[in-house]
């Protein structure tokens, strides 16, 4: 049993290594957040450009670019500073089961949010970072960004919670490329708070199906307890970067059809 898991890290550390490269970019989501340079850009289009992640990469990638041209391509100045007849421009927005309704509640609440605070890091970990626990963190974002008196309902559907046993992937992927921090040049790392020892593996299909192939989901469905059994799996292997094999897991799946 050793051997094997000694030989299951030896091919995931490759593919980390293979896959965890800038080439990874142009084809995928992240690609909209590396348009920009300043810290609350990245932030609010990562945070679409996760929300948006489900479907093909490619239509993925057009929606958010039109997104972010309809935000003029400076997206933190937008929030902040549009006016009421700037907002007609998203009537029609579309991205799957993702209305015009849903988008403009976000960039609602992200005007609210921007006015009072410098980094959207702080509505994960609490101002004083006093929320240690990664569950309980998605569960206070969902809370706080739903927490304004005219969040519609059909709104919460677009950002999972363990709260609704969600395994909570597009979150999870989203805070990827906000914490983590190395050389390669996929992930941004500009929040500090969160560690990279903290994160919880974003679970797609292709994720689900690599991970159960190599033994490292044994549990039932795809739930939030689900992605903390595979990240457990993970930190054996790194204990303080256990989500660097979504690299690996998702390249195997997607590039390789393990």
């Amino acid at each position: 049993m050793k051997q094997d898991i000694a030989a299951i890290k030896a091919l995931l550390d490759d593919r980390v290594a293979k896959y965890n490269q800038p080439a990874f970019i142009p084809n995928d989501p992240v690609s909209i957040p590396h348009r920009f340079t300043k810290k609350q850009d990245i932030e609010i289009s990562g945070f679409f450009a996760s929300i948006l992640a489900w479907g093909q990469r490619k239509t993925i990638i057009n929606n958010c670019v039109k997104l972010m041209n309809l935000m003029d391509n400076a997206p933190h100045d937008f929030i902040l500073n549009h006016q009421e007849q700037d907002l007609p421009r998203f009537l029609g927005f579309k991205h799957r089961t993702f209305n015009d309704t849903d988008l403009l509640y976000f960039i609602h609440f992200f005007n609210w949010y921007y006015s009072l605070h410098q980094s959207l890091e702080t509505a994960f970990t609490g101002v004083h970072n006093e929320i240690r626990y990664q569950k309980d963190r998605l569960m206070y974002f969902h809370d706080l960004v739903f927490s304004l008196e005219d969040a519609p309902h059909r709104t919460k559907k677009h950002i999972s919670t363990p709260a609704r046993k969600s395994a909570c992937k597009r979150i999870n992927m989203y805070l990827r490329w906000m914490v983590r921090q190395d050389n390669n040049g996929v992930d941004f790392g500009i929040w500090q708070t969160m560690k990279p020892a903290d994160l919880v593996c974003p679970c797609d299909v292709h994720v689900e199906r690599v991970a159960r192939r190599l033994g490292l989901i044994t549990r039932k469905g795809m739930d939030w307890q689900t992605a903390e059994e595979l990240t457990d799996h993970l930190r054996a292997f790194d204990p303080t970067d256990p989500v660097k094999y979504d690299y690996a897991l998702f390249g195997l799946g997607v590039e390789e059809k393990f």
